[in-house]
């Protein structure tokens, strides 16, 4: 049945179940598929909140019949380093889930402000956060949780306060320099209004003189106060013998601004006080805009990095105990109840599990887990509690590690930001020369109008749509990719990964699930399979392979002196005997049947075959790869029968069996040298050559931490239908970003004679240049919604 044809939870927008619950909105009967959408939706009906379902541009989020218990919240070892204490109270900072649009902010803002002891509610539906100031005296914060939860919206304890302290205190200084200068230039042009209605020169010196000096007074602060970001990046710029955006405008408002003090002093025909306080409005907007992007763009990421539990609870010799997060360390074993969240890299422990990893991947549907599978922080417990032993906490979490990768990459400057600037750099010193030849030709023809139409020609053509052409389209696009669980860790991934032409995959965790089983083990001669499968178990233990997955089975011996041979095997010492396992030729001397072999060297003692399944979505995600254009190409090192099955269930025709990474690295070398842009994607020890010497990688996120180091972008989920949809992002974004550069180039190539030739005023001037910054904002923005059509 076609899912828009389903009938859907009038909270939620999940499919209902058989017996569904009804509730009375307005006038009408809803189906809802739960009773804790129900009750959430009968307390918004009884809140007189109702206009949420109208106001709302997407669905709610399923809410559990049991919220959950917060009072753990109310310990001050929790809010230690979160809360803050204000006049009123305390103060503190939550993320929270399912915050989906503006209407879930207005509803959040609403109903915890009908909370008793509330002083303070600030909604961010852009950064999923929530600012809660409450009396501790009258409320406790655990009641105030608990409403957000039962509407849906669950609370994690937001890490890195101080950052984003820092951060609002950034933005509200520019909200108040936005008002100052939406103020000022709204009074500067009501005056600057009378001057020039005053087409006749009659209106009186003295009356004239006093709006000049009015209008001085208030573009003042607009100048000095809202400019001040301006002026500063240019001290900064001229500092460093950089001249840029910054000095241009920064010199084109104090050259108004002074000139028509100037004038005001002595009298003259014309000020233009009016031109300095719109162009620092306008641009100041645009500024804004292009931050709100950024921001936007990171929302997701910052989501990721920053949610986690307040709790968890560890178990003990006497039994279990709630200890704050800091106090995990490796080993520790965690009990994890259904709808928390995990808050630890670990082993699951004793039985299966579902885990929701959509915080970490984007993927909505639970993922099964095995005993012995790992977990990881931030992912959520469905259905049934678990346990977890400890491997990895904190900042060591593989969440932590993408994320500080990510950071680093968006703050690189990529080749197309490189070259804008230094184009945008040159611009402004061939721009100043351009304003002084003008002002020098009208001098000759027209004095009196000289002045004002140099300074029209450095308005009009600041070049800061194209500055912002390159760097808005990719905060944009990075936003975007992070929502599809795809991590870009290069300066310069997107760009290349627009250009590939031809895609190189790896079989093993990359088309496979690299989740290997045990099919078959023989023993060669009469010795003892069990031990013998220990020891290969023991070999694989430390390899950083996926095929340790399918020798996992209860306690191994210990091997010391373990060395990795890539696309070979692995070789080291068990029990004080030295073993190998891998290749026939490798292990025991023999001939290569796609079996992995357990040797010394020169004898066989065992046998093994391994499968390992398709990822459910590999055939999809090849013919998608295809068909934006993409060769596909297979090189694995595993035997040829196994290699050639995985190919032709994928759609592969060119591929290539026993591929060492030296091979590999060859084979895509041969392939640039053919004048192909090769994309590889890998997820193993033996990948990170290949992933290293292509021209743009993909490693998978459960991959070896070496392909992450090597890779130019990771893909956080199990979804290989995740890499199509990331090149067709990239070329998205390159085009966004030619047409940007394109109307930016154009309309300084336009803009330039119009105000040299005396037809554009400085007022118009500013208002085109900072129009043309906005079409390339909202242009660059369009990246963040999902393509339509042939867009």
């Amino acid at each position: 049945m076609n899912r828009a044809l389903e009938p859907r939870c009038f909270h939620c927008g999940e499919a209902l179940p058989a017996d569904p619950v009804t509730v009375r909105i307005g006038d009408q009967d809803r189906l809802v598929c739960c009773t804790g959408c129900g009750a959430a939706a009968n307390w918004i009906r009884d809140a007189g909140l109702a206009d949420y379902y109208t106001l709302r541009q997407a669905d709610g989020a399923r809410v559990d019949i049991a919220p959950g218990d917060y009072s753990a919240w109310d310990r001050g070892d929790v809010q230690s380093g979160h809360a803050v204490a204000t006049p009123e109270g305390r103060e503190i900072t939550v993320v929270v889930e399912g915050m989906r649009c503006a209407a879930c902010a207005w509803l959040i803002d609403h109903a915890l402000r009908r909370e008793p002891g509330i002083n303070e509610v600030s909604a961010n539906a852009v950064t999923g956060r929530v600012r809660i100031g409450w009396n501790p005296v009258s409320t406790p914060l655990s009641h105030v949780l608990a409403r957000l939860a039962s509407l849906g919206y669950r609370p994690h304890l937001a890490q890195g306060e101080q950052a984003e302290r820092e951060r609002r205190r950034e933005r509200n200084r520019l909200i108040a320099r936005l008002g100052v200068a939406a103020l000022g230039a709204t009074q500067a042009m009501m005056f600057a209004e009378a001057l020039y209605l005053d087409t006749a020169n009659e209106m009186a010196p003295a009356t004239r003189d006093f709006f000049r000096w009015v209008t001085f007074l208030v573009s003042t602060p607009v100048v000095f106060f809202s400019g001040w970001p301006f002026l500063a990046g240019m001290a900064a710029e001229l500092r460093h013998r950089r001249p840029g955006m910054d000095t241009l405008v920064a010199t084109s408002v104090l050259l108004a601004y002074f000139a028509s003090l100037v004038e005001t002093l002595r009298g003259g025909a014309h000020v233009w006080f009016d031109a300095a306080v719109m162009f620092v409005l306008f641009l100041l907007a645009a500024r804004f805009l292009e931050r709100m992007a950024r921001r936007q763009a990171s929302a997701q990421l910052d989501t990721l990095a920053r949610a986690q539990p307040a709790l968890a609870w560890r178990e003990t010799v006497a039994g279990r105990e709630q200890v704050p997060m800091a106090a995990l360390a490796p080993g520790d074993v965690v009990q994890v109840a259904a709808g928390d969240t995990v808050p630890a890299d670990g082993e699951l422990l004793d039985r299966a599990a579902a885990m929701d990893e959509s915080l970490l991947t984007g993927e909505s549907a639970p993922v099964p887990k095995a005993a012995g599978d790992a977990l990881y922080a931030g992912s959520t417990c469905r259905e049934s509690a678990a346990r977890l032993r400890v491997s990895r906490t904190g900042s060591d979490t593989r969440l932590s590690q993408l994320t500080r990768a990510v950071e680093q990459a968006q703050a690189q400057r990529p080749r197309l930001a490189r070259f804008a600037d230094a184009v945008a750099m040159r611009f402004v010193v061939a721009l100043f020369i351009a304003a002084g030849l003008v002002f020098w030709a009208w001098w000759l023809v027209e004095p009196a109008r000289a002045f004002e139409i140099a300074l029209a020609v450095l308005v009009v053509s600041c070049p800061c749509a194209l500055s912002l052409a390159v760097p808005a389209a990719l905060a944009t696009s990075h936003g975007a990719l992070a929502k599809r669980g795809v991590l870009a860790l290069g300066a310069d991934a997107l760009e290349t990964l627009a250009q590939a032409d031809t895609v190189v995959l790896d079989k093993t965790g990359t088309l496979t699930l690299g989740r290997p089983r045990l099919v078959r083990a023989d023993a060669v001669g009469d010795g003892d399979l069990q031990a013998l499968q220990r020891i290969a178990a023991a070999l694989e233990a430390n390899a950083g392979h996926p095929l340790a997955a399918a020798f996992a089975d209860g306690a191994v011996p210990v091997a010391s002196n373990v060395v990795a041979a890539p696309g070979q095997g692995v070789s080291g010492v068990v029990d004080g005997r030295e073993w190998r396992l891998g290749r026939a030729e490798f292990a025991c001397a023999g001939k290569d049947d796609g079996a992995l072999w357990l040797g010394d060297g020169k004898r066989a003692f065992a046998r093994f075959e391994v499968a390992d399944p398709l990822r459910p979505d590999a055939r999809e995600a090849v013919a998608a790869l295809r068909a934006l254009g993409l060769a596909p190409r297979l090189l694995s090192g595993d035997g040829q029968a196994t290699v050639a099955a995985v190919a032709a269930e994928v759609g592969i025709a060119d591929f290539k069996a026993r591929q060492s990474p030296e091979d590999k690295l060859a084979a895509v070398r041969a392939l640039q040298a053919a004048g192909h842009r090769v994309l590889a994607v890998g997820d193993g020890i033996n990948d990170a050559p290949v992933l290293a010497g292509a021209d743009v990688s993909v490693a998978m996120a459960a991959g070896a931490p070496l392909a992450h180091r090597s890779a130019g972008l990771v893909l956080a989920g199990s979804a290989l239908m995740r890499l199509p949809e990331a090149v067709a992002l990239a070329r998205r974004c390159r085009r966004i970003i030619h047409q940007n550069l394109g109307w930016a180039l154009a309309y300084n190539v336009v803009a330039l004679p119009f105000a040299a030739l005396g037809w554009v005023t400085p007022g118009l001037a500013a208002l085109g240049m900072a129009a043309s910054s906005l079409v390339v904002t909202a242009n660059a923005l369009r990246l963040g919604r999902a393509p339509r059509g042939n867009e």
